[in-house]
């Protein structure tokens, strides 16, 4: 089938890539020419694991290109996924439809022939019907019609999530539109996978409906951990316990310094502000958000009680930026927060990410940038880890000892044993268990 992606970022660049993995013809646009050029010299502007690789063999192949024309990819096209930005606005948390909108007046003035115009962005309910006006003011109902299609990848997973998916989600209104899209996804389909089919309106709250109850889980066991802290009791082991459970489940259950990225901060304020709007607050998913602010914000007093309550003058490394592994986004990470706790305490803050110093650099100010781990922490009185890279689970840690003036670490993605920690001579902190001091 032939495929249009209307946007290049994280999800229009990863579904665009696998759509031509399974054999489709797809051409992906975007606005940005820089970025059209970088992607056509085989330069990626994401971080993904096996997504450079993915994008080269489906060029060689000629089944995947690159346009910053509209009108270049979507006449002629089986499906026109809209894949753009919808940031929350400011005011009201709400998210920002204008370049939907844009897109999808673009694929309407564009297209030739019965077009499925698709939904890929996270987007509110109701948003196909809207589009559907959109493009009623220039096309005749029988041209097209607007269908739903969430994504579900996870940064740092994206590839596996689209190629071995646990469900495909589709909502669209004639049988139509439902035989293009289950031609998209017949590959899929064919070894298996789950399709479910529904109306637009209920696949476009199943997408915010799953990350909002993700977000809880991670905010709930965020709580539990303080409450083990307390008590007592073992965070991991309370989470292995309650996970075993078929009615829980073992994933997202893991404590850390609270969630971000682009996803579950976006969406929980979006699923926040639908609720309001239509008379049915949402009053778990507001304290959800609510928590997990506080749980950021907490992290740097976190800090400090560690290193003796006063950091006024020390020199803390701080080991992760990304919100999560295997990403280079900073968007929402409990970093920027971190960092700047630290230093409204008078610390000297030096930072070192593998992937995400480049990103980083415009969210972060008066930071020294380290090129690797050990140089963050050489002569700094605490390291605290932020962000759960396997360069820092590897830390040769008798060298750490060596580097940092002070052996205190403070490590809010319990990367390591406590008790191994004490007997190697740390002071050593971290989320959910008994304090251990070397």
């Amino acid at each position: 089938m032939r495929i249009a992606m209307i946007g290049t970022g994280y999800v229009g660049l990863v579904s665009g890539a696998c759509f031509a993995d399974l054999g489709h013809t797809v051409t992906c646009v975007d606005i940005d020419p820089e970025k059209i050029r970088k992607l056509e010299a085989g330069i990626i502007p994401i971080y993904e694991p096996g997504l450079e690789e993915l994008v080269k063999r489906n060029v060689e192949a000629g089944r995947l290109s690159f346009t910053t024309e509209v009108s270049e990819a979507v006449p002629g096209a089986d499906a026109a996924f809209v894949a753009v930005g919808t940031p929350p606005r400011p005011e009201d948390g709400h998210a920002d439809m204008r370049y939907v909108h844009a897109a999808a007046e673009a694929i309407a003035t564009a297209m030739t022939g019965f077009t499925v115009i698709v939904d890929k962005s996270t987007v509110p309910v109701g948003t196909a019907r809207e589009v559907s006006e959109i493009i009623a003011r220039i096309r005749n109902p029988d041209e097209y019609e607007v269908v739903s299609n969430p994504e579900f990848l996870r940064e740092g997973a994206a590839v596996d999530d689209f190629l071995e998916p646990d469900r495909v989600v589709v909502g669209v209104r004639s049988e139509k539109a439902r035989n293009v899209m289950e031609g998209v996804y017949k590959p899929l389909t064919d070894r298996g996978v789950p399709l479910l089919v529904t109306d637009p309106e209920s696949a476009e709250l199943i997408k915010y409906a799953a990350n909002a109850f993700l977000a809880t889980k991670i905010a709930f066991i965020n709580e539990i951990a303080d409450v083990c802290e307390r008590t007592g009791a073992n965070v991991h082991e309370v989470s292995r316990g309650i996970g075993m459970d078929t009615r829980i489940g073992p994933k997202f259950l893991m404590p850390g310094p609270g969630y971000g990225g682009s996803c579950f901060p976006k969406d929980t304020l979006e699923l926040v502000a639908t609720a309001r709007r239509h008379g049915a607050p949402s009053r778990i998913v507001e304290a959800v958000v609510e928590s997990n602010d506080h749980r950021k914000r907490s992290m740097a007093e976190r800090v400090a009680h560690a290193m003796g309550d006063s950091i006024d003058g020390k020199t803390i490394a701080v080991l992760g930026l990304t919100f999560k592994a295997e990403t280079d986004d900073m968007r929402e990470s409990p970093s920027i927060d971190i960092v700047a706790g630290l230093q409204e305490q008078g610390a000297k803050v030096v930072v070192h990410d593998p992937k995400g110093m480049e990103a980083a650099k415009s969210l972060l100010s008066g930071v020294e940038w380290a090129n690797n781990a050990y140089e963050a922490m050489n002569g700094a009185d605490a390291a605290v880890i932020v962000t759960e890279w396997t360069a820092y689970r590897t830390l040769d840690l008798d060298r750490v000892l060596k580097t940092l003036a002070r052996p205190v670490m403070i490590d809010l993605r319990n990367l390591f044993d406590p008790d191994d920690m004490a007997a190697r001579g740390f002071t050593y902190a971290s989320v959910g268990r008994v304090l251990a001091t070397g």
